[in-house]
């Protein structure tokens, strides 16, 4: 009988991972559902390499490439198509073996009898929440083309933003590294070099001089033990960064950083919106569509302000209001919120502040990228002219007194 590999959740909502054996993956999925595991993957076991197939199951897929293939189910199953012979010829035209392997998974279930949003469900690390609700409502509400093209959409408009901001974090990125190579280079091989010239002059040296000339000995002879400390701050920032305090208390500052904290906060309320827009727009009730919205933002602040938010529509609130005393989400989404829920058209609204934001998110991005430029240069030239003047100092001395 053939054995699959299995991680998911418990009904306490740990995860879990461990093998059982069943006569197909189905059958291995009923006896996970009847023990209470909601499994996020189940893998047949090969006899020659056991686990391989399963870490190539946890691969992430790029957000292109998923948004690529979710386009083409959607243009076939708008052509009138069968599901199974849908799945089968993108699994065919796609080149990552992970994302082809996925979806010949779940054209497997699909024959077998399964919807596809359950067939999906059970490869929790390839598709998210999001994508399994909307599949789902596209199913129930015979608008599953419609349903993916909008998912497509989704996905090509979350990748055009990370890739923008990526972009612009590049490039000072570049230079903050080539700078503190130059740096090291200094004061490894030419700062020692000039010492024993200095002490040759048998002169007194100025005062920057012998900060730069004690700093030199110090990175030469004590650098394995500030190597230590470095570790071992990286190592309390983490342990500190995970505690509940600690977590909260690093992502409220991220929204408090100058130039920074606004482009974070608008790129997680475009996220917000669109996401929310999208999901209500394929008829996924607000409440499903706010817990799975909540997934995609990293930010514990907001995720906790939607959390709250959430609580106040199960009471019979709407959304702006709860929205609006969290004091956390800008103004705009608020506003644009209330006027949805007056108007009956809280998607198309939210859509239009997802439009707002992202514009804004690129005027942010192509007004901080000039800022960075000068700001590298400006730094890392100080710190390259504070070292030359502490060279030259005792060099002009020197030719002065000779004269």
């Amino acid at each position: 009988m053939p054995r699959f590999e299995y991680g998911g959740f418990d009904s306490s909502g740990a995860k879990i991972t461990g093998t059982l054996e069943a006569p197909g993956r189905r059958a291995a999925l009923e006896t996970l559902r009847s023990q209470e595991i909601f499994a996020t993957e189940v893998q047949e076991l090969s006899s020659k390499s056991p686990r391989a197939s399963f870490r190539w199951q946890r691969r992430r897929i790029p957000l292109l490439e998923l948004a690529a293939a979710t386009r083409q189910l959607a243009t076939l199953l708008g052509a009138g198509l069968p599901l199974d012979e849908v799945l089968a010829s993108v699994a065919e035209q796609i080149d990552r073996p992970a994302l082809a392997l996925a979806l010949n998974r779940a054209r497997e279930e699909v024959v077998q009898g399964s919807s596809l949003y359950q067939a999906l469900e059970a490869q929790g690390q390839i598709f998210s929440p999001l994508y399994v609700n909307m599949v789902k409502v596209g199913e129930s509400s015979g608008t599953l083309d419609q349903v993916l093209t909008q998912l497509a959409d989704l996905q090509e408009n979350q990748a055009r933003t990370r890739s923008r901001i990526r972009a612009a974090l590049t490039y000072p990125a570049l230079m903050g590294l080539v700078g503190s190579a130059v740096l090291l280079l200094l004061f490894v091989f030419v700062v020692p070099q000039i010492t024993r010239m200095l002490d040759n002059l048998g002169m007194e040296l100025p005062l920057m001089t012998r900060l730069l000339i004690g700093t030199g000995n110090l990175l030469s002879s004590s650098w394995w033990l500030l190597l230590l400390l470095a570790i071992l701050a990286v190592i309390f920032l983490r342990r500190y960064a995970r505690s509940e305090k600690g977590s909260l208390a690093l992502h409220r500052r991220a929204l408090q950083l100058p130039l920074i904290g606004r482009l974070n906060l608008f790129t997680a309320t475009a996220r917000l919106s669109r996401t929310l827009a999208t999901l209500l727009q394929s008829g996924v009730p607000l409440l499903t569509a706010l817990d799975i919205a909540r997934g995609l933002i990293s930010n514990k602040i907001l995720r906790r302000a939607l959390a709250d938010t959430a609580v106040s529509i199960r009471e019979g609130e709407g959304l702006a209001a709860p929205l609006q005393r969290s004091g956390v989400f800008p103004r705009l989404l608020v506003q644009m919120a209330a006027a949805g829920e007056k108007s009956g058209q809280l998607e198309k609204m939210l859509l239009r502040a997802a439009q707002s934001y992202e514009q804004q998110v690129e005027l942010s991005i192509a007004a901080l990228l000039p800022l960075l430029e000068p700001l590298m240069i400006l730094v890392m030239g100080s710190v390259v002219g504070v070292v030359v003047m502490a060279i030259l100092l005792p060099i002009f001395q020197a030719s002065q007194g000779m004269g």
